[in-house]
């Protein structure tokens, strides 16, 4: 399967973007040689900044393999910025579909078509404290297994510390690194030929984002926790814990009010 034409929007998009980068983060990128030259694949990429995307798609731009993000499908119809989306090439999610697999079906057609698809499996920026990866969505996986394309994970580090998750200014000074590791493709081969079910989903997900945080230990030169986090087991502890709460309070409340009224009583006999 030939590559892809890297195309003008792309080319456009890397003359308007590098040059901030490049002054803003230096660069300390390994593993390249892990990125397929040819066919589709997956990169599976933590998050842990909202500029990390320009520093991350800087990276593999120097790979000559372009990656593909996938962005919300009502993106593609905005103006100047809907014809930027498809001229470089990005990969509309349709969320709106009741069937999980025709969500993803732009992304499925695009490694077939020997594209990079790049996921966060995450979802969003990490919550964890420490800035680990968190457990991952299936959607990664679920491309992965349909295509059976190899899998890379990819750890970064650094744009975090130029703009730290949800922060609304950078810390310019002193000039950050931006680190990124490739690692070679996770081993999927057990999963394949299985039914797809909702279990098997999970159990992929969770070698893939074990991969990816394996990388960024390297990066970082220390262990991550063994438990990721998880933000759906986080809010169900944060409601028990609200409710708890909640329960004590009223508990004390019923015990105050109560003190008086048995006093009463007592003077009353």
């Amino acid at each position: 399967m030939p590559r892809r034409r890297i195309g003008f929007w792309y080319r456009f998009a890397a003359v308007l973007c590098k040059p901030p980068l490049v002054v803003l983060l230096k660069r300390d990128w390994r593993g390249m040689e892990n990125i397929p030259a040819e066919g589709g694949f997956i990169t599976a990429v933590n998050h842990n900044s909202h500029i990390d995307p320009f520093a991350y798609a800087h990276f593999q731009y120097n790979t000559g393999r372009v990656p593909r993000f996938l962005a919300k499908s009502g993106l593609f119809n905005k103006g100047f910025i809907g014809a930027a989306m498809r001229g470089t090439g990005q990969i509309p999610v349709y969320r709106e579909s009741t069937d999980a697999l025709s969500a993803f079906r732009a992304a499925i057609d695009a490694v077939e078509r020997g594209e990079c698809v790049a996921f966060y499996p995450e979802g969003t920026l990490t919550r964890d404290p420490d800035g680990w990866p968190m457990t991952g969505k299936t959607g990664a996986a679920r491309v992965a297994l349909q295509t059976k394309c190899p899998v890379i994970p990819v750890a970064q580090w650094g744009a975090n510390e130029l703009l730290p998750p949800y922060a609304k200014k950078p810390s310019l000074l002193p000039r950050k690194t931006h680190r990124v590791l490739a690692g070679p493709p996770v081993d999927l081969d057990r999963f394949y030929e299985r039914e797809m079910t909702p279990e098997l989903l999970k159990e992929a997900t969770e070698v893939i984002m074990a991969a990816v945080t394996r990388q960024l230990e390297q990066i970082r030169g220390e262990k991550a926790p063994e438990t990721p986090y998880d933000p759906r087991r986080e809010r169900i502890e944060q409601r028990r814990r609200t409710h708890a709460q909640r329960r004590d309070e009223r508990t004390q409340e019923r015990t105050r009010g109560g003190r008086p009224a048995a006093r009463e009583e007592g003077l009353g006999t």
